[in-house]
Formats: C-alpha cells, structure tokens, sequence
C-alpha cells in the first residue's frame, strides 16, 4: 500500500470541491468557506483574539476550521503532540481548529477523512446517503 503524501494547502481546496454539492465562497481566491446544503463544513478565518501563540501573543492569522462531532473533536485535540486545538471560543462547537502551517503534519488522506467527515455532519441527509452508498 502507497503512503500517501504530505497534505498542502491547495489539498483543502481539491478535496473539498469533489465532494458533492460543494460550493465555494468566494469562488477564487483566499480564506474560503466551503458548504453543503448551504451549511458550512469547513473555513479559513482570519485573526481572532482567542487563537494567538502562547509564545509571542501574535494571533494566528492561518487558522482553519472543520465541522465535527464532539466525541472526535475530543480525540483530536486530547493529544498534546496533534496538530489540532480548539479555543475556549469554539467550547460546545463541534469543530476543530488547525493552523494551515501544520497541514503538512497530516497526509492527504488523514485531511480527505477529515474534511469528508465535515462534510457528512452537515450535508444534506438523502446526499450524505447517496455518497456513503457509493463514494466514487
């Protein structure tokens, strides 16, 4: 079995737009959201005074962010080597935080998991259906 690469930012944008129904706000260009249904699943933010470097105070200005259920945001932010965190502003959202600077701590597989998890916690029920029935 091939292992697969270092995940990249440009992978955020592939992976979510072959999935169905995706769409993309803005359509080009910088810091986007991606939605199903109408119903973000995944965005860029721009800096926000709850997520900054414990050792300089600069916020972070390359965070993301991805739809999830409580139980795995748990699992993905418990470990203190992860590259994903959540802030005391994100407490009882069911999303997790990634900085696109550690993206290249997560292969493109781990982030198409990731982002196709996303999507099927906010798509539409008959779509998420349909694309769990056949993938392709």
């Amino acid at each position: 079995m091939a292992r697969s690469r270092r995940a990249r930012l440009a992978d955020v944008d592939a992976i979510a737009l072959a999935l169905p129904e995706v769409t993309r706000e803005p359509a080009d260009g910088e810091r986007p959201a991606y939605a199903v249904g109408g119903k973000t699943f995944a965005f860029a933010r721009g800096p926000r005074k709850d997520a900054f470097d414990p050792d300089t105070g600069e916020l972070y200005a390359d965070v993301l962010a991805f739809r999830c259920t409580a139980e795995d945001k748990e699992s993905m932010v418990a470990d203190a080597d992860s590259p994903w965190f959540t802030t005391p502003h994100w407490n009882g959202y069911n999303a997790v935080l990634l900085l696109e600077r550690d993206l290249g701590r997560l292969t493109v597989d781990e982030l198409r998991e990731v982002l196709t998890d996303a999507w099927l916690s906010r798509a539409p029920k008959r779509l998420a259906a349909a694309f769990l029935a056949d993938p392709t």
